[in-house]
C-alpha cells in the first residue's frame, strides 16, 4: 500500500472506530460486533507501525495505554474546580433554596443531577482535540492524567466541533468492572480495593496507563467550564450541548421548577439508588440560569448557587447467624457477626464486627437476632440495633470464651482495658497475625505475601517467624498450592526489595506493642539505625516529644528479650536494612513554619494530598499530628464529610482549615 493509499485508509479507519467507540460506550447501542471493531483497530495499529508518521494523538489506537510515565506534571486550572456545600436533610435543602429567593426572587429554576461517586477530572480540547486531562486537585492546582483518561472509551479524542473548550466530568468505575476486579485482586491474594472510588481514583493515578486502560473505567460529563462562544445560557443547555458534541451526559437528570419537586427527585433515588451499574452517594442541585448562578456567586470554596445533597449510610435488616471469634497479633480477641448475606450500599455484607464483649452486652445482642447493619462511611458494615420486636423466644445468649479459641490458653483482660486478651506468646493466631502484619502496605511491604500465601506457609511450617520469609527458596515455593514459577519469582523479588526498606517500616513491621506506623518513623528518625533504639533508656524515649511513659515502657521490653534480640541479629544476617533512609526531620526551633511545634488533627477526606502524605508534610515542617480533638489541639484540617471531630473543634474555638488553605501554607 502507498502513502495515499494508507493516508486514506486511516482516516478511513479513524472515522469508523469513532462511531462505533460512540455508540458502544456512550449510546450503550452498539451497530456492530466486538470482533469487527477489533479487526479494525488491528488494522489500525498494523498501519501506523508501517507509517509512523500516522500515528496522531486522537488515534483511537491510542486508547489501549502508552509509555509508562516518570511522574505527573501539575496543572493550573484557569477556573477553579470549586466543591460543593452539603446538605443532609430536607432542612437544608429548604435553608438552601430560601438563600437562594434572597437573591435571585421566585422566578428560578434547578436542575438535579446523581452525584457520581467517582474522581472529579477536567477536559481541555483545542480546535476541538483533547490536548489535556487533569484532576482537580485542590480546585486550583491538579495533576495531568492525559494518558490514563485517554484509555476511557466514552472520552471523545476529537469532538464533533472544532471547539477550544474546557468541560469537567466524573470518571468512575461502574460496579461490575469494580467486582471484577477486585475478584481478581484476591485471587491474586492482594487487598481489594474498599470501594469504587478509590479504585477509580488509584486507577487513573497509575503512572503505568495500561493499568488504567484494564480498568473499564467510565465518565459522565456534567459542565463546561467557560461557556464563552458557545451561546449558552443556562446549565441544562450546556449538558444538551456536551451531547452534541459526542460527550456522555447522565440521562437521569431533571429540571425543577420548586424545592418540593427538588425533594421528591431526592427521595425517588434513595430509594433507586441500588438499581444503577455504578454508585451514586447523593443528588447535586443547581440553579439552571447561567445568568442567575452569576448573581449568586461563590464563596472561597464553593458556588451558592449548587449545593450536594448526601445520601445518608443505608440500613438493611438480617439474620444474625453466629459470632466468630478472631485472634489478633497482640492476642485481643475479637468477635465478629456471622450474618445472612445481605445487599448495603451495593455491596453484599455477611460480616460485621461487633467489636468487644462490652458493645455485644450494650446492645443486647444475641444469636438468632433480627439486627439492623449499616455501612460507617458507606464502607465498615457496623451492627447499629436488634430488632427485639422479631424475637421468637430460641435466641440464645453469646458468652465469650475463657479460654483461647486457638492455643487454648487462658484469657485475662488487663488492668484498663475492656478487650479478652491471650496473653502466650506461643500462640499459632498471633504468631500468623504477627506474620501478615509484618508483610502488609505500612510496614515491610511484600507484594504477592497476602494473608492466604502467609497462612499457607505458616500451616506447612515453612516459618515460624519473619526471619524465615528471607529463608525461603524456589524449590520450596513451587510445592505451594497455586503458586506457579513466575509467582514465585516475582514473590522472591518482593521479599528481595524489602530489605531495602527504611527502618521505619522494619520497627512497624516488628509489632511492637504500642508502636504504630507514626511512632516507628519518630523513633526511626530520633535514633538512626535499629543498634542505637536497642541501646535507649526509658528515660531516652520518654524525653522524645511524641513517645509516652506507656510506649517507652513497651519498647524497652521488647528489645530486653532475647527471642527479640535474636530476630534482631537474624535480620541483619540475611541484609535487612536496619537504618533510616528518609529525611530528616525539621528542627522546631530552626523553621520560621506556622506549623513549629503545633498539634495538628486531621478529619475527613483530604483529595489532593490523602491523610498520610498530609501527615508526614506536616511532621517535616516540625508539627505534631493526632488522632483527637483537645484543648491541646491548635489546627484542624477538615476535608471532605468532616463529622464529629469538626463539630468538637468548633465548640473549642479551635483554628480550622481546609485542604486548600493546608496546600496553601504547606507550598510556601
Amino acid at each position: 500500500m502507498d502513502l495515499h493509499a494508507a493516508e486514506m485508509r486511516v482516516k478511513e479507519l479513524h472515522q469508523l472506530l469513532n462511531q462505533y467507540n460512540y455508540e458502544y460506550h456512550v449510546l450503550d447501542n452498539p451497530s456492530v460486533p466486538d470482533a469487527e471493531y477489533d479487526s479494525l483497530l488491528k488494522e489500525l495499529q498494523k498501519l501506523e507501525e508501517s507509517f509512523p508518521y500516522l500515528k496522531t494523538s486522537d488515534s483511537p489506537s491510542q486508547r489501549v495505554g502508552g509509555d509508562i510515565l516518570e511522574a505527573f506534571q501539575k496543572v493550573q486550572h484557569k477556573i477553579s474546580m470549586l466543591s460543593l456545600g452539603n446538605a443532609f436533610n430536607e432542612e437544608d435543602l429548604r435553608d438552601f433554596d430560601r438563600k437562594v429567593r434572597q437573591a435571585v426572587g421566585d422566578r428560578f429554576s434547578y436542575v438535579c443531577e446523581l452525584k457520581i461517586d467517582g474522581l472529579a477530572v477536567s477536559l481541555r480540547y483545542e480546535d476541538g482535540m483533547l490536548v489535556q486531562g487533569a484532576t482537580r486537585g485542590d480546585g486550583t492546582t491538579g495533576e495531568d492524567i492525559t494518558a490514563n483518561l485517554k484509555t476511557i472509551r466514552s472520552i471523545p479524542l476529537r469532538i464533533s466541533e472544532p471547539l477550544s473548550i474546557e468541560v469537567r466530568g466524573e470518571a468512575f468505575m461502574p460496579k461490575r468492572s469494580f467486582e471484577s476486579l477486585n475478584k481478581a485482586k484476591v485471587e491474586r491474594e492482594e487487598e481489594p480495593f474498599a470501594n469504587p472510588r478509590n479504585a477509580a481514583a488509584g486507577s487513573l493515578r497509575q503512572l503505568d496507563p495500561k493499568i488504567a486502560a484494564s480498568r473499564n473505567l467510565d465518565i459522565y460529563l456534567y459542565a463546561i467550564a467557560d461557556v464563552g462562544q458557545t451561546g449558552v445560557t443556562s446549565h441544562s443547555e450546556g449538558l444538551d450541548l456536551l451531547e452534541s458534541l459526542g460527550f456522555k451526559a447522565n440521562k437521569e437528570r431533571k429540571n425543577c421548577e420548586n424545592i418540593d419537586e427538588v425533594i421528591q427527585f431526592v427521595e425517588d433515588w434513595v430509594e433507586k439508588r441500588a438499581e444503577l451499574p455504578y454508585e451514586i452517594d447523593g443528588i447535586v442541585i443547581k440553579v439552571d440560569s447561567l445568568q442567575q448562578q452569576e448573581e449568586l456567586g461563590t464563596t472561597a470554596k464553593s458556588p451558592r448557587w449548587a449545593i450536594a445533597y448526601k445520601f445518608p449510610a443505608e440500613e438493611v435488616v438480617t439474620l444474625l447467624k453466629s459470632i466468630e471469634l478472631n485472634v489478633g497479633r497482640t492476642g485481643v480477641i475479637t468477635p465478629t457477626a456471622v450474618l445472612e448475606p445481605v445487599k448495603v450500599a451495593g455491596t453484599t455484607v455477611q460480616r460485621a464486627s461487633l467489636h468487644n464483649e462490652d458493645l455485644i452486652r450494650e446492645k443486647d445482642i444475641k444469636l438468632g437476632d433480627y439486627v439492623v447493619i449499616k455501612k460507617a462511611g458507606d464502607i465498615i458494615p457496623e451492627v447499629v440495633n436488634v430488632l427485639e420486636e422479631r424475637r421468637t423466644g430460641e435466641e440464645k445468649d453469646f458468652h465469650m470464651p475463657t479460654e483461647c479459641p486457638e492455643c487454648e490458653s487462658e484469657l485475662v483482660r488487663l488492668d484498663g482495658e475492656v478487650a479478652l486478651r491471650c496473653i502466650n506468646p506461643k500462640c499459632p493466631a498471633q504468631i500468623r497475625e504477627g506474620l501478615i502484619h509484618f508483610v502488609s502496605r505500612n510496614a515491610m511491604n511484600i507484594d504477592g505475601l497476602g494473608e492466604k500465601v502467609i497462612s499457607q506457609l505458616f500451616h506447612e511450617h515453612l516459618i515460624k517467624d519473619v526471619a524465615d520469609l528471607y529463608r525461603l527458596e524456589k524449590d520450596q515455593l513451587l510445592q505451594l498450592e497455586r503458586m506457579g514459577e513466575k509467582s514465585v519469582d516475582n514473590l522472591l523479588k518482593a521479599i528481595e526489595a524489602s530489605k531495602e526498606n527504611s527502618l521505619e517500616k522494619l520497627l512497624f513491621g516488628l509489632g511492637i506493642r504500642h508502636v504504630g506506623s507514626k511512632a516507628a518513623k519518630t523513633l526511626a528518625q530520633q535514633f538512626e539505625t535499629i543498634d542505637r533504639l536497642m541501646e535507649a533508656s526509658l528515660e531516652d524515649l520518654v524525653a522524645i516529644n511524641e513517645i509516652g511513659e506507656k510506649m517507652a515502657d513497651s519498647i524497652v521490653t521488647y528489645f530486653e528479650n532475647e527471642e527479640a534480640i535474636s530476630l534482631i541479629r537474624e535480620l541483619k544476617s540475611y541484609g535487612v536494612n536496619i537504618e533510616y533512609k528518609g529525611p530528616k526531620p525539621v528542627a522546631v526551633e530552626n523553621t520560621d513554619s506556622y506549623f513549629g511545634g503545633k498539634t495538628v488533627v486531621l478529619t475527613g477526606k483530604l483529595e489532593q494530598l490523602g491523610r498520610n502524605e498530609a501527615k508526614e508534610k506536616i511532621e517535616a515542617f516540625g508539627g505534631k499530628v493526632t488522632g483527637s480533638v483537645s484543648k491541646k489541639t491548635d489546627l484542624l484540617v477538615a476535608g471532605e464529610d468532616a463529622g464529629s471531630k469538626l463539630t468538637k473543634a468548633q465548640d473549642l474555638g479551635i483554628e480550622i482549615w481546609d485542604e486548600e488553605k493546608l496546600l496553601e501554607e504547606l507550598n510556601r
